[in-house]
C-alpha cells in the first residue's frame, strides 16, 4: 500500500533536524545505561551509516546463500521463521493464498468496477467503466492474509500499484490505502498509480529479499518474503568462517540485531515500520501513524528515559508467529510493574496497576482502526486510556 511521501529534506541535513525537533519535543529520548543519550533516527540515515540495515542494497549477489544455507546450522529458528507473518509479507501472484482461494474478487468504486479473475495465464485484473475496459496481469502480492493485500502489475517498465485492494474485514476490493477517493481523469489512472523508482525498491525491500543488488533492482532476484539475510546480512562471508572453524571471523560477518542498543534495535524494525523520526520527519498525525509501531511505543511513557528494557524484540520473536493471545504478553509487563499498591522493587521500576494484573495489553495497548484500511492495529503508545479521549498522536 502506498507509503505516505516524506517531507523532502536533504540527505545531509536530515539529522539534525530530527536531532533538534526531538531535543525540543522532549520524546523519543532515552539514555543507555552508560549515561549517553541516544535518539531515533530516519531510516534513511541509519541505512547509510550501516554496513547492514534492513532494506540495503547488496554489493555483489554472491554474498546472498538463501534461507536453505541458514537453516542448516539455526534449523529450529528457520524453521518457525517461515511461518511468521515477516515471511509472508509479500508473494508472487500467483502463489497468494487470497487468490488462489477466490476464483473472482469484485469491487465497486463509481463509476468504475474492479475485477481479479484467474484466467490461463494468471491472474487478470480489470477495471471497467463508461464501455471501455483496460486490464493488466497482475505480478506480486504485498500483504498478509488477516488484514488485506494490495497488488502490482508492470507496463514499460515501471511498476504501478492496484488502486484496489483486498481486505478481510470486507472479503472484496475497496479503495486502498493513500489513494484519492476523487475519480480518476483516466480508466487508465483508475487501474493503479505509477510507483518512481525510489518507492519501488523500498517496497520490495519490506516485502521481498534480494532485490537489490549492486545498486540495480531487479525483481526477477526478489525472494518472496523476509528472509534470513535481510534483516541479518548477506551470509556467504559468516557461512565461510564457519566452516572453516572461524568462529569470531563468523561472528563479526553476520549483524546480531540483539546487540544493538534499545534506540537501534526499534530504529532497525523501523525500516519498514517507521522509525519515531521518520514519522515525525513526515508530519504523520492522526489514526494512520497507529500502523507504525516503533513510533508508538517510543512515544509511551513505559519507553520514557533511564535504563530502556522495553524494546520490540521485548515482546515479539522475529523467529516465531505472531502470539495474539493478550494474556501471554503479561509477564513482560509485570517484569518491570510491581503487583500491589506501595510495593517497592529495585527492578520493577512501573507502578502497580489498580484494576488488574493480567491481560494487560487489552487496556493499555487498544485496538484502533483505521478507517481506508478496515481493519484495527495495535497501538503500541502503552498508556492508560481515558474513555473518550481523543487520539493522542
Amino acid at each position: 500500500m502506498r507509503p505516505i511521501p516524506k517531507m523532502r529534506f536533504p540527505a545531509r541535513f536530515s539529522r539534525w533536524i530530527v536531532l533538534l525537533t526531538l531535543s525540543l519535543a522532549l520524546a523519543g529520548v532515552v539514555f543507555s545505561q552508560s549515561g549517553k543519550s541516544e535518539v531515533s533516527e530516519t531510516t534513511e540515515d541509519r541505512t547509510a551509516a550501516s554496513l547492514w540495515w534492513p532494506t540495503k542494497n547488496v554489493a555483489d549477489g554472491t554474498q546472498l546463500v538463501g534461507n536453505a544455507e541458514c537453516a542448516k546450522c539455526h534449523t529450529d529458528k528457520a524453521t518457525t521463521q517461515a511461518s511468521t507473518p515477516m515471511a509472508h509479507a509479500g508473494a508472487r501472484a500467483a502463489d497468494t493464498e487470497i487468490l488462489r482461494s477466490h476464483e473472482k474478487l469484485t469491487g465497486e468504486l463509481s463509476p468504475y468496477r474492479y475485477e481479479i479473475a484467474r484466467d490461463a495465464t494468471g491472474n487478470a485484473y480489470s477495471v471497467s467503466g463508461g464501455g471501455q475496459t483496460v486490464s493488466a496481469q497482475l505480478e506480486w502480492a504485498f500483504g498478509i492474509a488477516h488484514t488485506g493485500q494490495t497488488y502490482l502489475y508492470s507496463r514499460d517498465g515501471a511498476y504501478y500499484e492496484s488502486r484496489v485492494s483486498f481486505y478481510r474485514m470486507l472479503q472484496s476490493l475497496a479503495l486502498t490505502t493513500g489513494h484519492l477517493d476523487a475519480s480518476p481523469a483516466s480508466i487508465d489512472a483508475a487501474l493503479g498509480r505509477r510507483m518512481d523508482a525510489r518507492e519501488t525498491q523500498h517496497c520490495f525491500g519490506c516485502h521481498t529479499s534480494g532485490s537489490l543488488i549492486a545498486g540495480r533492482f531487479d525483481s526477477a532476484h526478489a525472494t518472496p518474503g523476509i528472509t534470513c539475510e535481510q534483516c541479518h546480512g548477506p551470509g556467504a562471508k559468516h557461512v565461510a568462517a564457519m566452516k572453516a572453524a572461524k568462529m569470531d571471523d563468523g561472528r563479526r560477518a553476520i549483524l546480531n540485531p540483539r546487540k544493538l542498543s534499545a534506540v537501534a534495535s526499534v530504529d532497525f524494525c523501523g525500516a519498514c515500520h517507521r522509525t519515531w523520526a521518520d514519522v515525525l520527519q513526515a508530519e504523520i498525525t492522526g489514526v494512520a501513524n497507529v500502523r507504525f509501531q516503533p513510533y508508538r511505543l517510543e512515544s509511551s511513557k513505559c519507553w520514557g528515559r533511564g535504563a530502556v528494557r522495553l524494546a520490540c524484540f521485548t515482546c515479539h520473536d522475529p523467529h516465531q508467529p505472531l502470539v495474539t493471545d493478550t494474556a501471554s504478553y503479561d509477564s513482560r509487563c509485570l517484569s518491570c510493574h510491581v503487583t500491589k499498591q506501595g510495593e517497592k522493587l529495585v527492578d520493577h521500576i512501573g507502578a502497580a496497576c489498580p484494576v488488574a494484573t493480567t491481560k494487560c495489553a487489552s487496556c493499555h495497548m487498544p485496538k484502533v482502526e483505521v478507517p481506508s484500511m478496515h481493519a484495527p492495529f495495535t497501538d503500541h503508545r502503552i498508556r492508560i486510556v481515558r474513555d473518550a479521549a481523543a487520539y493522542p498522536n
